[in-house]
């Protein structure tokens, strides 16, 4: 049985921002976010998942193409999974999908 949880929204609007799914493919040859695979956002990270680096790259792609500060991103669960599910305070789910062209 897969970790994943397919009956989740890929976005889900909570009382102060979103909750994002994230799947993270580390040690790629550039950093980039998208597009949508299954039922998770794509993000590519040149980081390996070494000392948290990969995490740390993770919520500063996030939060550049998202249009919010760092320390408004904050991953909730899967430190140590590609599939993790990501918090961002102080944008609604219509402000996300936006941002990431969805």
């Amino acid at each position: 049985m897969s970790g994943r949880d397919n009956s989740a929204p890929l976005i889900q609007e909570i009382s102060d921002g979103v909750i994002i799914r994230v799947r993270v493919h580390p040690r790629a040859s550039k950093v980039s976010v998208g597009p949508v695979k299954e039922t998770s956002l794509a993000v590519r990270l040149t980081a390996a998942p070494v000392d948290n680096a990969a995490n740390r790259q993770c919520i500063a792609a996030l939060a550049r193409t998202l249009g919010v500060r760092a320390h408004q991103v904050e991953i909730v669960s899967g430190h140590k999974s590609r599939e993790k599910r990501v918090r961002v305070e102080g944008i609604d789910a219509r402000r996300a999908r936006d941002a990431l062209g969805i």
